[in-house]
């Protein structure tokens, strides 16, 4: 099964160019699933056909299927399956339950339940009749955050109940004795190892080779600013960026309309973005006059195919260089090569931590263990050249015996 991302600044259109692209897709011969976090609907407005939180399929497009994961639902299942798991430490400490009518959704249950829906899509038993998921993201700053989220709360989660502990359940009851307050249950850790599981399923579907990603914008200052922040985003969830969709196009006006500036200012974007990420991977998407509304607007954007062959993960290798590359005479290095096109210097920083990598870029933040090759060495410098991070290595002869010692 592929995936694909679909995400843009608010307002730029990015709900109708998902929809365009999975009916692109689906008219195609392939079997495709839009999913949509949109509470008002939009994908059923842009489509002809209501859309809810059980796959829907399109009316006269077969292989199209849309589904909206209703957040209200999922959010109040999971939280009170919580409070059945937890009832000891709620007990402990005197928690009045909460019970089902009272819990309404907190901020970010609905982006919680769109990667839920992903996950179930991409690991169901009859995954096999999809062979497209396009995924209608929040706007790109908030995208970004929901694409971090599996990663960092698996962090949270091992180190708040490490899976190592459960080793000794045996000894919980002479613990709890000891200490004169109860231990975490085996109820507990189970419910941790669940959740670890469809936190790694969501990840392994994040970082498939066939999830690619576009970005939808409007060409112009404030669209090109939006595209190099999201473009720089993505590469640090390594995430494969597969098109940049400039959207709501003018046509070409007369020399005395007021569209002339906006036109003109269009299509110098459009320059600065084909020679950025190449002119095969930016698409003009023509302004309609209007909002685009049914099928037949939707096929008037001419939206290009999703890509039926992505061109496979992206790479973060490590080389050796010799003594002295980069003005450094200290012995042969080992770079680990780190792809962050947009990325400005100013807002560049990493921290070193054990065998962990901290990268800030601006507001971003992900920390990635070192390949293995790199935990016996040190770090001796970093440079940002050409939208690529090169952070140098010197290996340390004591645990490197016979080849650099």
């Amino acid at each position: 099964m592929r995936t694909l991302l679909v995400t843009g600044p608010g307002g730029s259109g990015r709900t109708t160019v998902a929809a365009g692209a999975a009916l692109r897709a689906a008219r195609l011969g392939v079997r495709t699933l839009l999913l949509s976090a949109d509470p008002a609907d939009t994908p059923g407005a842009v489509l002809g056909t209501a859309t809810g939180a059980s796959p829907r399929p399109v009316a006269g497009v077969p292989h199209l299927t849309v589904l909206r994961p209703d957040a209200d639902i999922r959010f109040r299942e999971d939280l009170l399956a919580l409070q059945t798991r937890a009832a000891s430490a709620l007990d402990l400490l005197g928690a009045a339950r909460l019970d089902a009518e009272e819990l309404t959704p907190l901020p970010g249950a609905t982006a919680l339940a769109l990667l839920g829906a992903l996950r179930e899509a991409a690991h169901a038993d009859d995954h096999d009749l999809v062979d497209l998921v396009v995924v209608d993201l929040p706007p790109a700053p908030e995208a970004l955050a929901l694409l971090a989220l599996p990663e960092q709360l698996r962090r949270y989660l091992r180190r708040l109940l490490p899976p190592e502990r459960q080793a000794a359940r045996a000894l919980r009851p002479l613990l709890g004795r000891l200490a004169g307050v109860p231990v975490p249950t085996e109820r507990l850790y189970e419910a941790a190892a669940r959740w670890d599981t469809a936190l790694g399923a969501t990840e392994a579907v994040l970082a498939d080779p066939g999830t690619t990603a576009w970005l939808v914008a409007e060409p112009g200052p404030a669209g090109a600013e939006a595209v190099r922040a999201a473009t720089t985003g993505l590469a640090l969830r390594a995430l494969r960026l597969d098109a940049v969709l400039a959207n709501r196009v003018l046509p070409e006006p007369g020399s005395d309309t007021w569209l002339a500036g906006p036109a003109v200012q269009q299509r110098k974007t459009l320059e600065e973005w084909g020679d950025t990420y190449g002119t095969a991977a930016v698409h003009a998407v023509p302004h309609l006059g209007r909002d685009p509304r049914g099928t037949e607007d939707l096929s008037a954007l001419d939206l290009p195919a999703p890509r039926e062959a992505p061109p496979g993960a992206v790479e973060w290798p490590v080389t050796e260089e010799p003594a002295g590359v980069d003005g450094d005479g200290a012995g042969p290095l080992l770079v680990w090569h780190l792809p962050l096109p947009g990325a400005v210097r100013e807002e560049l920083d990493l921290v070193r931590r054990g065998d962990e990598l901290i990268l800030t870029v601006g507001r971003l933040h992900r920390i990635v263990p070192l390949p293995s090759a790199l935990r016996r060495c040190t770090v001796v410098g970093a440079a940002l050249r050409e939208g690529e991070l090169r952070v140098r290595f010197a290996p340390d002869p004591a645990l490197w015996p016979g080849r650099f010692g």
